[in-house]
């Protein structure tokens, strides 16, 4: 039996819940919320959605109890952003909620994998790190996987090459300091460089502050929109915990610690990793311009000073 513990069943969590049953990885989904009757209404909204799928996974409302057996936790707690907030504001309120998560899981024997979705992403991750007694294989957030996404979205747009085509990443806060290093974007592993030389009228569109740009705003457009984020990170996150589930060694660009790669140490954020069967497997350590690298640490302190933040909560 697998098992996917979903805690917080808003508009995220219930989204997670949907897509983990759609790719059909599991035998059983729990729902967790603290709003009395919220899990269990959006747990059976999931299920008779099951009905019309190729699996028919267990999909209930549950409770801490639940997390004792669970292979994956899926952390959703959070309040859904508002109009002209960035992540970095919600802490205050995702701290309050983490540790009352915190202090409920640590009363149960869960050995499996956490992955952390609660904005802002990588603040609350490293927070949970040092608070949840597991080895860094096995706690880590979705950091720029989402970013990444849009990314390669807007550079399709551009150039009408296939995204599967694309080879990019986003690095760092999964926020507005994220980077982009333009020099590890290629087209079936040609490198962008040497296209803009080529093909002028094609290539010549992308540009570095339009990619940054659209990495950056499309979330809040879409809140601004709707109201809230919840397709695309859930999607991010079913296609994680399949990379788990099937030992795919998926490299996707998560929240993980960092003990030297990229010259940093002690810090969990967005760099591309390698997820298997043992979690986050291993870090793969691009080789940035300096340019590249003076970016990455900025957007590191940022995080940085927000995680002191956090700290000063406790």
């Amino acid at each position: 039996m697998s098992k996917i513990v979903i805690i917080g069943a808003g508009h995220v969590g219930s989204m997670c819940a949907l897509n983990l049953a759609q790719i059909g990885i599991c035998d059983e989904i729990v729902l967790i919320d603290i709003v009395e009757g919220k899990a269990d209404a959006q747990a059976k909204d999931v299920a008779d959605a099951t009905v019309f799928m190729s699996r028919t996974p267990v999909v209930r409302a549950g409770g801490y109890e639940d997390c004792n057996d669970a292979d994956i936790i899926v952390n959703a707690v959070g309040m859904s952003r508002k109009k002209g907030q960035t992540r970095l504001d919600m802490l205050d309120d995702s701290i309050h909620m983490m540790k009352d998560v915190i202090e409920k899981l640590n009363q149960t024997k869960f050995s499996g994998y956490f992955i952390s979705i609660t904005n802002p992403c990588d603040v609350i991750v490293n927070y949970a790190r040092k608070h949840l007694d597991l080895p860094k294989n096995r706690i880590f957030g979705t950091g720029t996987s989402l970013d990444t996404a849009r990314l390669k979205l807007t550079l399709h747009r551009l150039t009408e090459v296939a995204v599967n085509s694309i080879q990019c990443f986003a690095l760092g806060e999964h926020g507005d300091s994220s980077m982009v290093p333009m020099s590890h974007i290629s087209f079936m592993g040609k490198p962008l460089f040497e296209l803009q030389e080529e093909q002028p009228e094609i290539y010549g569109k992308v540009k570095e502050e339009l990619l940054l740009n659209r990495t950056h705003q499309l979330g809040m457009e879409i809140v601004i929109g709707k109201g809230s984020t919840e397709f695309g990170i859930g999607a991010a996150v079913a296609d994680i915990c399949k990379a788990i589930f099937y030992d795919e060694k998926k490299i996707i660009p998560v929240s993980a610690l960092l003990e030297g790669e990229y010259g940093e140490e002690e810090i969990m954020i967005g760099v591309p990793a390698i997820i298997g069967k043992n979690g986050m497997e291993g870090i793969i350590s691009l080789r940035l311009t300096e340019s590249e690298l003076e970016k990455f640490h900025a957007s590191c302190e940022v995080v940085r000073s927000y995680i002191r933040r956090a700290e000063l909560k406790e």
